[in-house]
């Protein structure tokens, strides 16, 4: 009753075929894929069909003519089941008997099949009658086989051992979930400190609760797979007792089994493609850091190239980094695994469509940040002006230039808008020639326009923050129908602080001609008043105004 012990474990250890062949050597495995791949190709070009007996495969025939292979294996799968459910056919009755042009095999008188010329051709055997014999013998086995598998003694046998497996089933089933659940209770108990270190270690990015829940994921993700190997190999063992049911036991083996196969077999073929991207990985990634090293000695000024400026170093870094990965990708392509596949090919066009279509501006703004990067049109920290919007360069992007106003506000750019327009820079100059800064007034004809002059240049000379080389100077803008137009010009050169300065030298302006008492006509009259338009000096610091130095 117990010698279905040895042969339910030879089934279990069949579903396990998978695992254990992760454990194989890499050279075994390689080699071994090959024959059944010659085979199914010679059984394609041979047109063979084969014939099977309760799931065992006798032997394979080939087609003829007048008659297909399948059709052929067929009748002869009928002929030996006829015989096989015949008691009164002995086995010692099943023979040969040789004609001119076929070998015939024989159950008494019952015609069995016959083995032609071209089945020895298909068998590569050496003579008709020897595979002949060998067709007979195997074909008396599987009715011996066939009779003995459905009588009674031996039904009621693999029923009692099915029911015994199922049985084992079930109780291993409760026993493995008892034994998880302990496991998870009693490494919970004892990992509850170091999850909360982990937790302190990782800045609280992972929770307590967090990783528990992925431990207890994890261990039902082993008891579900031990089960179900489980399952199926006790299913397999118990399907295989039967002779109506043991094919749908194999064909569940081989679901199982062949997938794993097919994809270690796909791995240890890839292998070689797999350890040449490596290397070309690590080459690439050692290419790469030296390139970083020289062009940060750039942008450091340690190494100092002629006709390359040293805001330069970077970009090109990305550019050359862009092209060495590009590089690599071509040559890696080849040796991707599946890269010649018809899928992978039309994944490649569809991302490639994508990025056609919905980068278009992405490239664009890439393309120029790196024009303006190249032709220096201004630097972090200069202040300029884009269209309508004046401020300070906070940081230049491949996408986009951050410019932060005098308002504290920050406005983003795109880089092509940026190309498209144009651009003041009012810092670039400063720093050796001095910015101008410049404004007007309306001084009425009665007054002189040598003392406007001087009046104006007295103001800037006042003002703090401003140049005094090269000094101020006034142009006269226009003679109008009111008043002459001033325009007085001073040198600074801290651009960053324009609002600031213009301020100072408007204040300047207003106290020195209100101290001399010359009215400011802008910007515009329709008549002299009766009293000119001017400050006196003991009504300059006015309520709530306070005099310098006072409390």
């Amino acid at each position: 009753m117990i010698s279905f012990l040895p042969r339910f474990c030879r089934f279990g250890n069949r579903m396990m075929i998978a695992i254990a062949a992760l454990m194989l050597p890499l050279g075994a495995l390689a080699a071994a894929p090959a024959l059944p791949q010659k085979e199914s190709a010679s059984a394609v070009i041979l047109e063979t069909a084969p014939v099977v007996i309760d799931g065992d495969v006798l032997f394979r025939l080939r087609g003829t003519s007048i008659r297909p292979a399948k059709r052929r294996a067929d009748e002869v799968i009928e002929s030996i089941k006829a015989i096989a459910r015949d008691g009164s056919v002995a086995i010692s009755e099943i023979r040969m008997a040789e004609t001119e042009d076929r070998s015939n095999i024989l159950a008494g008188e019952r015609p069995i099949m016959s083995v032609f010329d071209i089945d020895v051709q298909a068998e590569q055997a050496s003579r008709r009658h020897v595979l002949a014999e060998s067709y007979r013998a195997r074909i008396a086995g599987a009715i011996e086989r066939y009779r003995h598998e459905r009588s009674g003694a031996y039904l009621r046998t693999q029923g009692i051992h099915a029911a015994i497996v199922i049985g084992l089933l079930v109780a291993l089933l409760f026993a493995m979930r008892w034994l998880f659940r302990w496991m998870e209770s009693a490494v919970e108990r004892r990992l509850q400190s170091r999850l909360k270190e982990l937790e302190a270690r990782s800045f609280r990015l992972l929770s307590v609760e967090e990783l528990k829940s992925a431990w207890h994921g994890g261990l039902r993700a082993v008891h579900i797979l031990v089960g179900l190997v489980l399952v199926i190999a006790c299913l397999n063992y118990a399907l295989s007792l039967f002779p109506w049911t043991r094919h749908v036991a194999r064909r569940g083996a081989a679901l199982f089994i062949d997938p794993l196969t097919t994809m270690w077999t796909g791995l240890v073929d890839a292998l070689p493609g797999l350890v040449f991207i490596a290397i070309l990985v690590v080459v690439t990634r050692y290419v790469l850091r030296l390139t970083q090293l020289f062009f940060s000695g750039i942008a450091s000024g340690t190494i100092r190239p002629g006709g390359f400026d040293q805001d330069w170093a970077w970009p090109t870094y990305r550019l050359l980094r862009l092209a060495v990965i590009a590089f690599t990708l071509v040559i890696a392509y080849p040796y991707i695994p599946g890269s010649d596949s018809e899928a992978f090919k039309g994944v490649s066009l569809f991302l490639g469509l994508l990025m056609s279509l919905g980068a278009a501006s992405m490239v664009a703004n890439s393309l120029a940040g790196y024009a303006l990067i190249y032709r220096r049109a201004f630097r972090v920290g200069d202040r300029i002006r884009v269209g309508d919007v004046l401020g300070d360069v906070v940081a230049m992007r491949q996408q986009v230039t951050l410019l932060r106003t005098p308002k504290n506000e920050e406005v983003i750019i795109p880089s092509s808008m940026i190309l498209s327009s144009h651009v003041i820079n009012y810092s670039s100059l400063a720093r050796e020639k001095g910015l101008i800064l410049h404004t007007t007034v309306g001084i009425g004809y009665e007054t002189p326009w040598r003392q406007v002059e001087a009046m104006l240049i007295e103001a800037a000379n006042r003002a703090e923050g401003l140049l005094r080389e090269p000094p101020p100077f006034v142009l006269q803008k226009s003679l109008g129908d009111f008043c002459v137009t001033y325009e007085i010009n001073v040198y600074c050169d801290r651009p960053q602080e324009m609002a600031k300065l213009y301020t100072a030298l408007h204040r300047n302006i207003l106290d020195v001609f209100n101290e001399h008492g010359v009215q400011i006509m802008t910007p515009a009259y329709e008549g002299d008043p009766e009293q000119p338009k001017v400050v006196p000096k003991e009504q300059w610091y006015a309520a709530p105004a306070k005099a310098p130095g006072a409390k």
